[in-house]
């Protein structure tokens, strides 16, 4: 997800330094001007978190479910973005 934030983002030439920014400027940049939905940047957000949550603050390991739930949700995005950079002849 985060890679394809990013070829997004380079599309119009914004170049973010950390995950967080990509994500923030993905919100901005598409998600505020209608291009990709609210439930786009709610499975971007929740992801990272998971993401977050599995490499640095290991309390409880991420579940089956929550794995099969995000893998399926990165799908659906990658897809999304993939469509919508095709489209627009990216």
């Amino acid at each position: 997800m985060f890679y394809a934030v990013l070829a997004l983002l380079q599309r119009i030439s914004k170049v973010p330094r950390k995950h967080a920014e990509a994500i923030s400027l993905f919100d901005g940049e598409y998600v505020k001007k209608g291009i990709f939905t609210r439930e786009d940047s709610k499975d971007l957000h929740r992801i990272f978190d998971l993401r977050q949550v599995s490499d640095y603050q290991v309390i409880e390991p991420v579940t089956r479910e929550e794995t099969i739930e995000a893998l399926a949700k990165a799908d659906r995005f990658v897809k999304v973005v993939t469509a919508y950079l095709s489209a627009a002849g990216t």
